[in-house]
């Protein structure tokens, strides 16, 4: 039997599942409540959910609501998070949430760090958070690459997001001892777009093989995640100068509006799109259904295997 925190409330199709050993993915709640605007960011998260049960799986929504942390949250729940007070709670905030009572999305690394306490081992995402560009000055490094550090589970995105800084990203996550592959390709992607000029340290080129890295993490029991990047699918994807051109005027507009720290990535995600006609908009919705569907396969892979 599992024994979870009592803060935790799993909803019931989850509990049985990983009970029974069945494929579950985790699904981030942050892009409800400030990654994508209303009612944009809920049809994208049933869509992810919708992408994760074609796949076989039962998919597992986190977010926190009045301080109880919600592993399997019903579209109701995950419509609350775009009310007015929802915060952003990355992993370190979740004690905050429950002791205030607060209600909030859950970022990459609060997902993370619920997925492995309660015995999630797949979890999807758009990108996850990395080295932001000019962190030589700002020391704006995301808590995701802290969390992916510490649990062994893992994290299919499009790489990092599109305002991170690629290189020093990859650089964090190999210190970290955090296994890094791409999905299908030799080339790391770059979230809007397909690649990122950078090589990717190992490639996987079937949901098995990414479940046989993980259970090859855990018997050599490293407590470290495997990040599988994920590439956009093409017809949605935009040019990698195109991505380059529009993070930099996006960039330079944010700091010019002294924008940063939590609010920072909402911010220039909302100047993409605008810079882009939209076209990153599409493109961020198309990666999450993409990341969503092999998150399912590989956690099916995943079971069969144990």
């Amino acid at each position: 039997m599992h024994n979870w925190p009592s803060i935790v409330d799993i909803a019931p199709e989850v509990a049985d599942a990983l009970r029974r050993g069945k494929p579950v993915v985790a699904l981030e709640s942050a892009v409800i409540s400030h990654g994508l605007p209303p009612p944009i960011g809920q049809e994208a998260s049933a869509a992810q959910e919708e992408e994760v049960r074609e796949a076989g799986a039962v998919p597992a929504t986190v977010v926190v609501l009045a301080g109880r942390i919600k592993v399997g949250a019903t579209a109701r729940e995950r419509d609350q998070l775009t009310a007015s007070g929802a915060i952003k709670i990355a992993a370190r905030d979740l004690p905050v949430a429950a002791a205030l009572s607060a209600t909030g999305g859950a970022t990459v690394s609060a997902t993370i760090t619920i997925a492995d306490l309660v015995g999630i081992r797949v979890i999807a995402t758009g990108g996850i958070g990395g080295v932001h560009l000019g962190a030589e000055q700002t020391w704006d490094v995301s808590a995701d690459l802290r969390a992916l550090a510490e649990h062994p589970v893992a994290v299919i995105c499009a790489g990092a997001k599109a305002i991170c800084d690629i290189g020093k990203t990859l650089e964090f996550l190999d210190t970290a001892g955090v296994t890094v592959v791409a999905y299908g390709t030799d080339n790391f992607p770059n979230f809007y777009a397909r690649e990122s000029g950078l090589p990717a340290p190992r490639r996987a080129d079937k949901p098995r093989d990414v479940a046989s890295i993980l259970v090859g993490k855990r018997m050599l029991q490293q407590r470290t995640a495997v990040v599988v990047a994920n590439p956009i699918p093409a017809p949605d994807a935009l040019g990698e100068r195109e991505v380059a051109d529009a993070v930099r005027r996006a960039t330079a507009q944010a700091s010019g509006a002294g924008v940063r720290g939590g609010d920072l990535t909402p911010y220039l995600l909302a100047a993409l799109a605008d810079l882009t006609g939209g076209r990153s908009l599409r493109a961020n919705l198309a990666l999450l259904r993409a990341n969503a569907a092999l998150a399912g396969e590989v956690a099916v892979a995943l079971s069969q295997a144990d």
